[in-house]
């Protein structure tokens, strides 16, 4: 049987088992991580040795040839790349969308700092750390300088023997390929979860579909249109390395392998010269420091996220993002990306979807990424040797191929989309669909009557709950996502929920008491409810007048705009440079206090009725300050708006429950309830479900054939 076909059966062995098993299958994952780092093992070491001993035995002006050659080939693949990636955007369905509060909505990234990556203070530091950057910029000053020295043969000589030593471990090792992609085959398909694929599915199959272009057929294609060698001959020498980097997720550790089957390409043809046989083990390595046609495919998310939170990047900004995050992807994509959304002013909490993805994408990237490397190593050495070919015909029959697959791939998906996907919003329902998280068990909640008798005098709040057996909570209608009623006619929110736990705890009822905002003070001085919950913000007037609990939450002032002019507010200063304009602000003195000091030019117009002014925003009025964290739930109402933080300065508004009559005891003992909340997790938890919008519901197990068809196994 030969070696390929001994992986692929371990592949597909590993597959079965994974989804036999399911969730059970993750037993083998210290197989598939020992086989990946003893893949690892010797990946870097080799690295340095090709790059010392290969640079050191060229001459100055070879160098510079390498350099400003191989360097015009690897700016090509980029431009090639790009193009693709700002074509996957054209397969995405017209869509209206919106998200809840995201904590990255007021998380300031910090600066991408490069020179911790690719200057290495201490090289040992960074081999024993993995800083591929650094460790290579670290070998290509040393081979450089080897060039000049004298008597450099002795040190080449243990170099080239330590260079072999390495390529024979790594042929050791890749021995144990078919058992260690059936252990991580097995792991993956048992665990993978597939409650995201729904959401993500424009996305997969898109990036997926242009990935498999991309790989098999642009960039082979492109070495067999300016070479002799045929793309056949590239898939024969590299499909071993090909399915293990696809399957691993890694192609570093197949780069030993790329580089044999590049000079085992060009000198069975490719280059008549014998030193273009050896220009790969200087290039492979050195463009390793380098953005791979892989990574920038992954500038296609930033568009994707734009699109899917409504945020679109617009085509003018495509030429800054492709400049951008080109510089930023030298970098690792799990910072470079989080960057880049920031940045264009997409909500960061689409980089959970990134990371979604990227169990099903980074492994198409990392074929993507080998298919890349071996293009370098190629047509870089041709260049350098002077075998590159430019036979118009092949070339015209290559970009007319290559358009004809590019239409048929985006256009046949978009088309697909169209057909097959729900275009309708549904997103306004989530709202109407939420209902309390946790009631705890014995409580009696009612509707109770503003018009209640005043408390009586002298008796402390405590006690007159105690005495009639319920608790009177206040709450203000439509203070979302505090106090609302949902799609069933409920009454449910995050401080609806904490006032059935605060009841609970008292062993009272509740009564759940509307008031008007303008009767709040009133009502507390009364006695008519005995605190009012429904995201009652602190502002000094309030404080000084009413007794407040110590705050349970943080708010964070934002700007609710229309899509179109999100990014006009991203910033104070920005919105001062606005001049004259108008702009929404809830009638709270504190509020207009905040935007007069901060928007000194603005016209305020003092609005009450946030549902009204949402669904029709009066002439001349650019949109609505508002927290972030209420304004998020209302965009899920009317998608059209978006929750824009302005920087970098933060405007934060705590929020607290006033007690009745100003009852210090009944305020203290609010302070000791809230403090327990936090600690066991209920307020977390309220956060997280009605904040957030996260389910907390538990995570089914993964389905599996044991479990789910022959039941063997709850």
């Amino acid at each position: 049987m030969s070696f390929s076909n001994r992986i692929l059966i371990g592949l597909l062995a590993g597959v079965i088992v994974g989804l036999f098993f399911g969730e059970r299958s993750s037993a083998l994952k210290w197989a598939a991580d020992g086989f990946v780092k003893l893949l690892q093992m010797t990946v870097l070491p080799y690295v340095t040795v090709s790059i010392v001993s290969s640079l050191g035995r060229l001459d100055y002006a070879e160098a510079k040839t390498l350099g400003r050659r191989a360097g015009l080939v690897l700016v090509g693949l980029w431009g090639l790349s790009l193009v693709f990636a700002f074509l996957i955007p054209l397969a995405f369905p017209d869509v209206e969308n919106a998200s809840f509060f995201s904590t990255s909505l007021v998380e300031r990234r910090q600066p991408f700092n490069f020179v911790d990556l690719y200057i290495p203070s201490n090289p040992f530091h960074s081999l024993a750390n993995n800083i591929v950057p650094a460790v290579v910029l670290f070998s290509v000053l040393l081979g450089i300088a080897l060039i000049g020295i004298e008597r450099k043969e002795v040190l080449l000589d243990v170099l080239g023997v330590a260079g072999q030593a390495l390529s024979a471990a790594t042929r050791l090792i890749v021995r144990l390929t078919p058992y260690g992609l059936f252990a991580i085959a097995a792991t993956t398909a048992g665990t993978l979860s597939l409650e995201q694929l729904g959401r993500l599915q424009v996305y997969l199959v898109t990036y997926v579909l242009v990935a498999l272009l991309v790989s098999l057929w642009v960039l082979p294609g492109l070495v067999a249109a300016l070479t002799p060698i045929r793309v056949g001959e590239i898939f024969a020498l590299t499909r071993d390395a090909l399915l293990t980097a696809f399957v691993a997720g890694d192609f570093f550790i197949v780069l030993p392998v790329l580089i044999e089957a590049s000079k085992t390409l060009l000198e069975r043809g490719a280059a008549a010269d014998p030193e273009a046989w050896n220009l790969p083990d200087v290039i492979v390595p050195a463009s390793f420091n380098f953005p791979h046609a892989g990574k920038l495919l992954s500038l296609s998310f930033i568009l994707f996220a734009g699109w899917f939170s409504d945020a679109v990047v617009q085509l003018a900004d495509y030429p800054r993002l492709a400049f951008i995050g080109l510089v930023t992807f030298f970098g690792s994509l799990n910072v470079a990306v989080p960057f880049l959304l920031d940045l264009f002013r997409i909500p960061v909490d689409t980089f959970q979807l990134f990371l979604a993805s990227g169990v099903i994408n980074s492994r198409f990237g990392t074929l993507v990424a080998a298919m890349h490397t071996l293009t370098v190593a190629l047509l870089g050495a041709c260049a350098v040797t002077g075998c590159l070919r430019f036979q118009r015909q092949r070339v015209v029959r290559y970009l007319v191929v290559t358009a004809a697959l590019a239409v048929a791939v985006i256009g046949g998906s978009r088309a697909l989309f169209a057909s097959l996907l729900d275009q309708g919003y549904t997103k306004d329902r989530v709202l109407a669909g939420m209902h309390l998280l946790r009631v705890p068990e014995g409580v009696v909640a009612r509707e109770g009557s503003a018009d209640a008798p005043p408390a009586a005098e002298g008796a402390g709040v405590l006690d007159e709950v105690r005495s009639r057996n319920s608790l009177r909570v206040g709450y203000t209608r439509d203070a979302l996502p505090y106090a609302f009623v949902n799609g069933e006619g409920q009454l449910v929110g995050f401080d609806i929920e904490m006032a059935h736990h605060l009841a609970a705890e008292l062993d009272v009822a509740l009564e759940l008491v509307p008031i008007q905002p303008g009767r709040l003070d009133a009502d507390l001085a009364a006695g008519r409810v005995d605190v009012v919950m429904s995201g009652i913000a602190v502002t000094t007037e309030r404080a000084s007048r009413t007794v407040l609990s110590m705050p349970y939450l943080d708010e964070t002032l934002a700007f609710v705009v229309p899509d179109a002019a999100r990014d006009r507010f991203s910033t104070w200063a920005g919105v001062r440079e606005m001049g004259a304009f108008s702009i929404a602000v809830p009638d709270v003195p504190y509020y207009v206090e905040k935007v007069r000091r901060l928007a000194p030019r603005a016209t305020i117009v003092a609005v009450t009725d946030i549902d009204g002014t949402l669904r029709s925003l009066p002439d001349g009025v650019a949109g609505l300050v508002f927290p972030a964290e209420r304004g998020s739930a209302w965009t899920l109402i009317y998608p059209a708006y978006s929750v824009v933080v302005p920087g970098p300065d933060l405007v934060k508004i705590p929020l607290a429950y006033p007690a009745a009559r100003g009852d210090q005891a009944f305020a203290a003992f609010l302070n000791t309830w809230i403090d327990l909340k936090k600690k066991d997790g209920t307020l977390d938890a309220a956060y997280r479900y009605w904040i957030l919008g996260q389910n907390p519901s538990a995570r089914a197990p993964r389905w599996s054939i044991i479990r789910n068809v022959l039941h063997w196994v709850e």
